[in-house]
């Protein structure tokens, strides 16, 4: 496999998403909340992009199926931090997406682990809706420049926080179903 293989459109996206994370993380220490959102937006935009680039003209590689969830998941982690630290979000709300992707993530090294296989990578519509509500929090939050989280945006928190929830529960499940279907290496 070549370098311009895995260094194709879609996965140079990627990576722009996740040199594009210190950058963010640096405007926002500064309290630059204007350009820390747009450059969210643009990197938010590169997901979007990046899988829809590598389906439409066939483009996928193993490491983009990879690196993809990861970058997301690294972007947004780092935001709800970074705005949580800032008093921008509840620190519960942190928690359940934190919970959520170490569920995920440890769950998936541990099939792998237990299997001796490659897990296979699918994201849920529950998953990206949980995604798009996650986006919806920070960009909302970093629209306000530290203002204080008006009252009628909790239904947004909320709701972002349940179909986190709910995300979380659905891949552990998926994850268990999938197991069920083979026997573990150390039980072989």
């Amino acid at each position: 496999m070549s370098l311009g293989h895995l260094l194709n459109t879609p996965n140079v996206l990627t990576l722009c998403r996740v040199f594009s994370i210190p950058i963010f993380l640096g405007l926002l220490s500064k309290h630059r909340h204007k350009a820390a959102l747009y450059l969210f937006c643009v990197a938010a935009l590169t997901d979007a992009l990046d899988g829809t680039v590598a389906r439409w003209f066939d483009r996928k590689t193993e490491i983009g199926a990879f690196l993809d969830p990861f970058a997301d998941k690294l972007l947004l982690l780092s935001a709800f931090v970074a705005l949580t630290f800032e008093n921008s979000f509840p620190a519960w709300l942190i928690g359940v997406v934190v919970i959520r992707d170490v569920v995920i993530v440890f769950g998936y090294f541990m099939l792998s682990f237990f299997t001796n296989e490659r897990v296979p990578v699918r994201p849920t519509y529950l998953g990206k809706t949980a995604t798009v509500l996650q986006l919806s929090c920070i960009i909302a939050a970093l629209m306000r420049e530290g203002a204080a989280w008006p009252r009628q945006w909790n239904f947004l928190l909320y709701l972002a926080a349940g179909v986190t929830a709910l995300s979380g529960m659905h891949y552990a499940y998926r994850g268990l179903v999938w197991l069920s279907t083979r026997e573990p290496e150390m039980f072989a």
